[in-house]
């Protein structure tokens, strides 16, 4: 683990212009804050949450927090390398090495453990993405401009992608976080954010609107940290218990609650969680937070 984190890149440092820094800053409070509100969101399903660690031995709602923290500055950096810029091979090498930086970062506020290399990645993208098209975007502009530069390669890299997720992809061929990404985020724009909308049009709350947004996001998605820690019948028993969730009217509904419960048992039965979910829903919160609806 390093002594101290890395100094950031050179071009991001205060030469810029004002008004992009106090907008990059603005668009860094937004990804920060769906960080907090993924990571205090209860009861999720054997993901770290108010009530305990879930799944994850190494790590706690505190220490989740002080990740989120530790990720402002990089996430603002990342921002303001988006304006201006276009989703090119430059951008992607940029927001790579911010990427690392910030990887860095999230190591000493946790003393080692991973609570948010995925979401680092995913809004690291978005953020670019959000800047570089200024304005008032909706979500679905900025997801194809992320996948746009995702489908770039990261030229800085010293390696191929070497994480559990990137290695349960190959070993079972699911498409994971890079797939995601430069398939433009569809998993946030078809399933996350309508949830997120469709509870505030309907007027439910902000936990049931959010814990049924992962769900909906969990009923789909292969998501490689489940597939790493419980193999595919680990996939396949989140996916078909958020369904169940959902068709039993959702987290609101007591048969829908139950059912949210047994699978969080089963899961953490299991040693599984679905923390790629969890990266989306952050993701989901982002973007529903910054982009006109």
């Amino acid at each position: 683990m390093p002594a101290a984190a890395p100094s950031l890149h050179p071009a991001q440092r205060p030469g810029a212009p004002a008004a992009p820094r106090a907008q990059a800053a603005q668009l860094a409070a937004l990804a920060v804050q769906a960080l907090r509100d993924e990571a205090c969101l209860s009861p999720k399903p054997a993901l770290v949450d108010a009530r305990g660690s879930g799944a994850h031995a190494d790590l706690d709602l505190p220490c989740m927090l002080r990740s989120a923290r530790a990720l402002r500055q990089p996430f603002a950096d990342m921002a303001l390398a988006g304006f201006g810029a276009r989703p090119d091979a430059r951008l992607r090498a940029r927001l790579a090495h911010i990427g690392r930086v910030a990887e860095q970062r999230m190591l000493l506020a946790t003393q080692g453990s991973n609570a948010h290399r995925g979401a680092i990645w995913a809004l690291g993208l978005l953020l670019g993405a959000r800047a570089l098209l200024g304005g008032q975007p909706d979500a679905a502009a900025v997801c194809a401009a992320a996948g746009a530069i995702a489908r770039h390669p990261d030229r800085g890299a010293t390696a191929p992608p070497d994480s559990h997720g990137a290695r349960a992809a190959r070993r079972h061929g699911v498409g994971g976080a890079r797939a995601q990404a430069c398939g433009g985020f569809p998993h946030v724009l078809r399933l996350g954010l309508p949830a997120l909308r469709a509870a505030r049009a309907a007027g439910a709350g902000s936990v049931h609107g959010r814990l049924d947004a992962l769900l909906a996001i969990m009923s789909e998605l292969d998501d490689t940290c489940l597939v790493h820690r419980g193999g595919m019948a680990a996939l396949h028993a989140a996916q078909q218990g958020a369904r169940r969730v959902l068709c039993l009217g959702g987290s609101a509904s007591s048969a829908g609650h139950a059912a949210l419960l047994e699978l969080d048992a089963e899961l953490l039965a299991r040693n599984a969680s679905p923390g790629g979910s969890a990266d989306l829903l952050a993701a989901s919160l982002f973007l529903d937070a910054a982009c006109a609806a």
